[in-house]
């Protein structure tokens, strides 16, 4: 199997809580500057691929290469470091700190507190700041505690938090989660905007937006890949509809 323009690479990945796997003998490939859509049934494994990949959860077997170097065995820290972000389905922003602040305390050099306390806002961490803020749509709240945002505009501070640390793989669970129909549209065309230059795996419910942003979707089913594809291949396949999309 040729990985030359693949960012991530697993193969036969198994997880087994309490000798149930929860993940079976799965294989998957990203591309380089690939949005990768996740989507399957409750229960089905996807926020636990994530876990795995994020080294948050250790495989039972199984291999997961992050541009060619094994990193199943990593500490989380580590991983991120090497240039995988994670969002959760619920947003981890720093409420009582200013937007413009939540930029600043997750540029690479500003995280922990030894690095918070020797970080100075160079006028190259000001740049990526403004940029960030511009791509993520926040660039006019940057003085406003985070707090008070909306529900969509905090998902979205948190997605420029990850941006900050220039990530090469980006992973959201569910990032429209209780959005306004509004709030979704351009979550979507932020997503597109941020893949150019760096995968991205999301996992979703909502249909609509998946045709929206997807390259290629993957169907998980009981720890495993169902189908894979592109969307209305994917919408077609019989066993699709009877496992998830028919309910």
């Amino acid at each position: 199997m040729s990985t030359t323009n693949n960012v991530l690479t697993i193969e036969k990945l198994t997880v087994a809580f309490d000798g149930f796997n929860a993940i079976e003998s799965l294989n998957l490939q990203v591309e380089k500057d690939e949005l990768r859509v996740i989507i399957g049934p409750n229960g089905a494994g996807k926020t636990t691929l994530l876990d795995l990949i994020c080294g948050r959860t250790r495989a039972t077997s199984g291999s997961i290469r992050f541009k060619n170097q094994e990193i199943s065995k990593e500490a989380e820290h580590k991983i991120v470091r090497a240039g995988i972000g994670r969002k959760f389905q619920t947003p981890s922003i720093y409420e009582n700190l200013s937007v413009f602040q939540n930029l600043e305390v997750s540029y690479p050099s500003g995280r922990g507190v030894f690095g918070a306390l020797a970080f100075t806002c160079t006028p190259q961490v000001r740049e990526r700041m403004q940029a960030v803020a511009e791509e993520i749509g926040l660039q006019e709240v940057l003085a406003i505690e985070a707090g008070l945002l909306s529900h969509g505009q905090k998902q979205w501070l948190e997605i420029g938090m990850l941006l900050m640390q220039d990530p090469e793989l980006l992973m959201l669970d569910e990032p429209i989660a209780g959005m306004s129909v509004r709030e979704r549209e351009l979550t979507a065309e932020l997503l597109n905007r941020i893949c150019k230059g760096r995968s991205m795996i999301v996992i979703e419910h909502d249909m609509n937006f998946v045709k929206q942003i997807a390259h290629k979707v993957t169907v998980m089913h009981q720890g495993k890949i169902l189908a894979e594809g592109a969307m209305e291949d994917v919408q077609a396949d019989p066993r699709v509809i009877d496992v998830y999309l028919g309910h």
